[in-house]
């Protein structure tokens, strides 16, 4: 237990006692413990301590892109290179990314048997990579290229190296030569029927709901803290500042500050107690 914790909070320690949130760890603590298992709704603030900013943030991708224009089916078929010139962009900002402490916690909890699921809008497989098994993903995943022509996948490890904007052309499948799109979902594409299903199986089965990282905004996740509140169902919310969600009626408990200070203290008391019986 304290060498986990050693690999996941560091050697060095710092003394959070005196966050104005600090009183809130023991009450997150009992309201979960009693009421397990636990799934995790993440967004783009879990990613923040990584290096990936929010996307929708102040200076952010979306300022330099119009979403709608450049992250949309219809963009993509009509002008694939523009497109790919975002999505050049937003590899860039993904490259040689890890896990921070937050996405190491929610593994630790998983290995614990007291997370079942993580539900993210992340495209970054940062959750994989720190370990959790069970990860529910709304929008696709950034790490590999899809045909569109016959379905063909391949790694996007290496679309940042390619060469200058100026002699760059948008990747093509190796086996037929049509374009390659990111396995992400762009406006005017479907969530993917088995993401949503697995994710309301989920809210139905777990006994506390986080929100971590996300306002809850983005339909269909946002729909997810009404669906397990209504099920009975604590919703915890652990966001940097308020959100739409804080004073929706759904939400039992939020705790503002930095999830990369809160999910490793959180889970390190929430396995100690649970260990305990």
């Amino acid at each position: 237990m304290k060498r986990l914790w050693r690999l996941v909070r560091g050697e060095k320690q710092e003394d959070l006692s005196e966050r104005t949130w600090f009183p809130q760890i023991e009450k997150v603590v009992e309201l979960t413990a009693a009421q397990l298992p636990v799934v995790v709704l993440t967004g783009a603030g879990i990613s923040v301590a990584s290096g990936i900013p929010d996307f929708r943030s102040k200076g952010g991708l979306w300022e330099k892109f119009d979403p709608f224009d450049y992250a949309s089916m219809s963009s993509f078929r009509e002008d694939p290179a523009r497109v790919w010139e975002m999505l050049r962009e937003l590899y860039a900002t993904m490259c040689g990314k890890k896990p921070n402490v937050g996405h190491q916690a929610l593994a630790a909890l998983e290995q614990a048997e007291l997370l079942s699921s993580i539900i993210t809008q992340n495209i970054d497989h940062l959750h994989q990579q720190a370990g959790s098994l069970d990860v529910i993903e709304f929008h696709g995943n950034g790490a590999y290229l899809e045909c569109l022509s016959c379905g063909a996948r391949s790694s996007a490890r290496k679309i940042p190296k390619q060469a200058s904007r100026k002699h760059f052309s948008p990747p093509t499948c190796k086996q037929c030569n049509e374009l390659l799109k990111p396995t992400v979902i762009f406006f005017g594409e479907p969530i993917p029927f088995h993401a949503v299903e697995r994710a309301l199986r989920a809210v139905q089965k777990c006994g506390t709901f986080w929100v971590v990282g996300t306002s809850a905004d983005v339909m269909p996740a946002g729909t997810l803290p009404a669906a397990a509140s209504e099920n009975g169902a604590k919703v915890i919310e652990i966001n940097l500042v308020e959100t739409s969600l804080t004073h929706s009626g759904h939400c039992d408990l939020s705790i503002h500050g930095r999830q990369e200070e809160i999910l490793p203290l959180l889970a390190e008391r929430l396995i100690e107690r649970c260990s305990k019986g």
